[in-house]
């Protein structure tokens, strides 16, 4: 899902729009928070649910689940701007959305400055462009200063557990990565180019991690199984609970801050 570089990408079918929308269909729970933060929640009409939505969207309409569009129903909303996660929606469904001829912004940012120019580009295709100019600037103001305060010499090796049963991880073009990256540490499978790779056990060993970080106890209490890993011997399993990493929205740098202070408490 995940590749290399930008990956923000306008296809305005109809040529370039004129006129701001008036009706916007959010195809991801992280971009659906976006405009919310852009304070411009009035113009959506219809979202793609995946957990608990924001208060000011709690009664938009429904579109379906990820990965399962009810294109009816979205067709039924007569939008006139799709904000688009490719992830979001199934390989045989986005061709049928290309078909529809419906200006689409598609959003795919893989590190967290990615996501600040994807914030501004969705405010400019909400026709309020000032407002994202505003919140870019003050993302990045915070995402500088956690780079400045978490910086190493030499990065902490981190294992990022996302499931134990298969094992896997995040891969190095994956934004979580990068969110590692600001906090002074280096994800030990950064060489990895799946966004959610499945390893072993054996390989994590291998690479002696000296802090392991998973959002579940009874995942990180398995490691202790295997007291010659660094981040067993040094007690450094550590509970990462806020599931903002998992969106990358605006509030992703809140939650990287958080994440930063899971990892370093002395900072």
């Amino acid at each position: 899902m995940l590749r290399n570089g930008l990956a923000i990408v306008l296809l305005a079918v109809c040529g370039s729009a004129l006129a701001a929308p008036a009706r916007v269909v959010s195809l991801a729970p992280s971009l659906s928070e976006i405009v919310v933060e852009l304070d411009s929640a009035d113009l959506l009409v219809g979202v793609l649910d995946a957990g608990e939505r924001p208060a000011p969207i709690k009664d938009v309409a429904s579109v379906g689940s990820y990965g399962q569009l009810d294109m009816e129903r979205l067709l039924s909303l007569k939008p006139d701007l799709l904000l688009l996660w490719p992830g979001s929606v199934g390989p045989a469904q986005r061709e049928q959305l290309k078909r529809l001829n419906i200006p689409t912004y598609v959003a795919e940012p893989h590190d967290l400055r990615q996501l600040t120019t994807q914030v501004e580009a969705i405010a400019t295709q909400l026709g309020r462009p000032q407002r994202g100019v505003k919140l870019a600037a003050d993302l990045r103001q915070k995402l500088d200063a956690l780079r400045e305060r978490y910086r190493r010499e030499t990065p902490l090796r981190v294992f990022y557990q996302v499931w134990d049963r298969p094992l896997y991880t995040v891969g190095g073009g994956q934004i979580i990565s990068d969110a590692l990256q600001v906090c002074g540490a280096r994800n030990v499978f950064a060489d990895l180019t799946l966004p959610a790779p499945q390893v072993s056990v054996e390989a994590v060993l291998q690479r002696d991690p000296e802090v392991i970080l998973a959002a579940d106890q009874a995942q990180l209490d398995a490691w202790k199984a295997w007291p010659q890993v660094a981040a067993v011997a040094h007690k450094q399993l550590l509970m990462v609970t806020d599931k903002g990493l998992e969106r990358p929205s605006g509030q992703m740098i809140e939650a990287t801050a958080k994440l930063c202070q899971v990892i370093a408490p002395e900072r």
